[in-house]
């Protein structure tokens, strides 16, 4: 009898085991808010922008770790001041519109249907149009370049099919062409996500 109960036990111990490290799969679709500056040497003040994300999310893992490849659609941008050599401070503003490809690699806490989340990894940001305004008396401002780095930090909660994330991203690469402004693009993500399967 002995033997049965702790053949049992093994038994279920291997199959809880086994089961928790069974790869999943989960895909699904996100929308949120992003609270954007660009950040400058060369900029005497810079004020964040709102702006918006849409887009898709896939989560590949097993034994609480996975990788969670995104595609979204992006608003963003930011206002500042620029000091020019004539002593003259102008302003300006700048919205892009990118396509967002992050590859975060994270570990989760929890059960399959609530648990918290953390994850880290770089992304690239296409950038598919920018908006230029007030910029006239800058020199040698340049234009923006169509492909940047960063890398974003971030938590999350899962609630059944529902996810939330909050993020940091950091810019790592110079968006402007222009070897006098060197600006790198911050950002706050939060975001609403749902589980299609």
């Amino acid at each position: 009898m002995k033997k049965f109960i702790l053949l049992s036990s093994f038994f279920v111990a291997f199959s809880f085991a086994t089961y928790a490290q069974l790869p999943s799969f989960n895909l699904g679709v996100k929308g949120g808010v992003n609270l954007a500056s660009l950040k400058s040497d060369n900029f005497a003040g810079e004020e964040n922008r709102l702006g918006y994300q849409f887009g898709l999310w896939a989560r590949v893992g097993g034994a609480g770790f996975y990788v969670q490849p995104e595609a979204y659609l992006a608003g963003k941008g930011g206002k500042f001041n620029v000091d020019q050599s004539s002593g003259i401070e102008t302003e300006g503003k700048v919205r892009f519109t990118t396509l967002d490809v992050p590859v975060l690699i994270g570990n989760k806490i929890g059960f399959n249907k609530l648990n918290v989340r953390f994850m880290a990894g770089p992304v690239v940001s296409f950038i598919l149009d920018d908006v230029k305004k007030d910029l006239g008396q800058v020199t040698n401002f340049g234009g923006y370049k169509n492909q940047t780095w960063g890398a974003q930090l971030g938590a999350g909660v899962d609630v059944g099919s529902l996810t939330v994330d909050l993020r940091y991203e950091a810019g790592i690469s110079n968006v402007s062409k222009s070897g006098q402004y060197d600006q790198k693009q911050n950002l706050w993500h939060l975001s609403l996500g749902y589980k299609i399967f």
